[in-house]
Formats: structure tokens, sequence, C-alpha cells
């Protein structure tokens, strides 16, 4: 039940084409899922991840997402779970190919463990 290293960080955006135009044609970085159309983008850097998601309209009440990378998801969900901590979400499997769930911590930030299929 290591974590590993952060796997990705997930950002908030306004508007999906311009951020993907940004870090795409700008600033060079490998697309790999979503797009300009796409609620949720991921591309690649090195061994890691940013990720885009958008921002609900009418404000910023979300920063992003910091994820881990873990041997075993699970494992962690049920510790956390026998701590008496309450996850938003329960381990699931992903179409991006990751088995993972979300948690706040202390201070309201998002925090994902996951680990690749």
């Amino acid at each position: 039940m290591t974590v590993r290293h952060i796997s990705a960080v997930t950002l908030a955006v306004r508007d999906m084409a311009t951020a993907v135009d940004f870090y795409q044609a700008k600033v060079g970085l490998e697309l790999l899922y979503g797009g300009e159309q796409a609620s949720f983008t991921s591309f690649r850097v090195d061994v890691g991840y940013l990720n885009l998601v958008l921002a609900p309209q009418g404000g910023w009440s979300w920063w992003g997402r910091l994820v881990f990378h873990v041997d075993d998801v699970d494992a962690i969900y049920r510790r956390l779970t026998g701590a008496g901590l309450s996850p938003s979400t329960e381990p699931q499997d992903a179409p991006w190919g990751e088995r993972y769930f979300h948690i706040e911590d202390p201070d309201g930030h998002e925090l994902s463990f996951a680990r690749r299929l």
C-alpha cells in the first residue's frame, strides 16, 4: 500500500478548446484522451499526466485534483474508510484505463488514488 509518485495534476478550465490549444499546439504536450469538445482531457507529461476538466459554468468552486499512483487502490480505500474517512467515490474502473477513487483532504483539496489497469 505504498504511494509511488504523483501521477497527474488535474486543473479546472473555463474553455476546453482554448486550454487544449494552449497545451497541445503551443506547449507541445501529447493529447491522450478527450480534446476540444470534451469535458475531460488528458495529456502525457513524461511518465505523468496533465488533466483538464471543464469547470461548471458560473464559478470556480473547484481548483483541481492531485492524483497519486498506488500499488493497490482498494487497499488504500479500505485503510482510509477504516480510519473513519469518507471518500467521495468508491473505487471504480475508468474508460481512460485507471482504477481510482477520490477523497478530500482536511482543507478540501481533492485527491485521487489510482493505478493503471
